[in-house]
Parts: C-alpha cells; structure tokens; sequence
C-alpha cells in the first residue's frame, strides 16, 4: 500500500498547549497542563524516520509523552494496558478537539 502524504495540522498541535494530558499513565502522569504537547501515537501512517499522522496523537504531559515515545519505562502494573491507554487517550483528545471547535463533525454540536 502506497503511503499518503501526512495529515499535518498546527491547529491540532496548538491546541494542546495549556490542556490535560489525556493519556494519565496511572503512577506517571504529572497533570501539569503546562507541559502538555501532542504526541504522536503508532498506526499505519508512520514508519521508519516518519511521525503518525497528527489525527493519531494524544496531549500528553512531558512524563507520559516519555513513556509513550519509550524515552522511559512502562510501570509494571500498567504496561500491559499501554494499548487501552493509548485508545483511551486518542478518543480523548478527539473529544476535547470537537469542544473547543477544532475539528468539526457533520451533525454534531460541540
């Protein structure tokens, strides 16, 4: 399958500046809003010397971007969650793009 060009968007990593990290490793995260970034998370788009697409990133804080990007350990309770984690943090951040009116959906009110 051919890759496609990447799904870039400033308005999407602007955005998380200043919002909580919606990733929370349970032990890691820091809530520090401060400190959050988008993180890109792994799916087909990237690859090799390539970030996913930005529609495939999470706000995360410093602490939980670390572990997300193996920078740092797992904690062993919670690295055999990193999946559900990972999810859970997308549909957040999706949902907290459709409120502040960044990303919009045909039918749906923020």
């Amino acid at each position: 399958m051919r890759k496609r060009p990447r799904i870039e968007s400033q308005h999407i990593r602007k955005a998380a500046r200043g919002e909580l990290c919606t990733v929370q490793i349970a032990g890691i995260c820091r809530h520090d809003p401060a400190t959050t970034v988008l993180a890109h998370l792994p799916d087909e788009s990237g690859g090799m010397a390539r970030k996913s697409d930005d529609i495939a990133a999470a706000f995360a804080c410093d602490v939980c971007h670390d572990v997300l990007d193996g920078r740092r350990a797992w904690p062993h309770s919670e690295a055999e969650h990193s999946e559900w984690y990972q999810r859970r943090a997308m549909v957040r951040t999706w949902r907290r793009l459709v409120e502040l009116g960044v990303v919009t959906i045909k039918g749906v009110k923020a």
